[in-house]
């Protein structure tokens, strides 16, 4: 019966060689944007919860609809307080904060590059472009609790 190879000292140090290479090759923005999805950046932001996805209902479409027809993505988030919905279109991230509340919002991209947008008083605000890449959303009224979603991929 052979040796398995995690008891062979020879072999397995061929094994951890193998694996540290591998880690090597990874690029580094890779790494930094895995490190990114886990940084907490506001402690003191309340986290709101994905209540409804459009995307989830697309399979329940009509396959009539034409290739070219891209619909608009909803998407709603909620706290105990506070709900963010949002509409995402080819050429922009259109939201709004209910209870209205004037602010920032901002989009926090996987490579770390944040993206700012006005709240206005009704509430509204929008990101143009849309993002292209996964982001999570930050509001920040002038007064209250930020809130900040989960990561959001398109």
């Amino acid at each position: 019966m052979a040796t398995p190879w995690w008891k062979d000292e020879d072999r397995l140090l061929a094994a951890l060689r193998r694996a540290d290479e591998a880690a090597r090759e990874v690029p580094p923005e890779f790494v930094a944007a895995g490190k990114a999805i886990f940084t907490w950046h506001d402690v003191d932001a309340e986290l709101a919860s994905l209540t409804y996805d459009s995307a989830a209902e697309r399979e329940e479409l009509s396959p009539t609809r034409g290739a070219e027809h891209v619909p608009l993505r909803a998407l709603i988030f909620a706290t105990g307080e506070v709900t963010i919905e949002l509409e995402v279109g080819r050429e922009a991230l259109m939201g709004q904060v209910v209870p209205a509340r004037p602010g920032t919002a901002y989009t926090h991209l996987v490579t770390g590059a944040v993206v700012e947008s006005a709240i206005d008083e009704s509430g509204c605000f929008v990101f143009r472009p849309a993002p292209s890449q996964a982001f999570r959303l930050q509001c920040s009224p002038s007064s209250g609790t930020n809130v900040v979603t989960d990561w959001i991929a398109l």
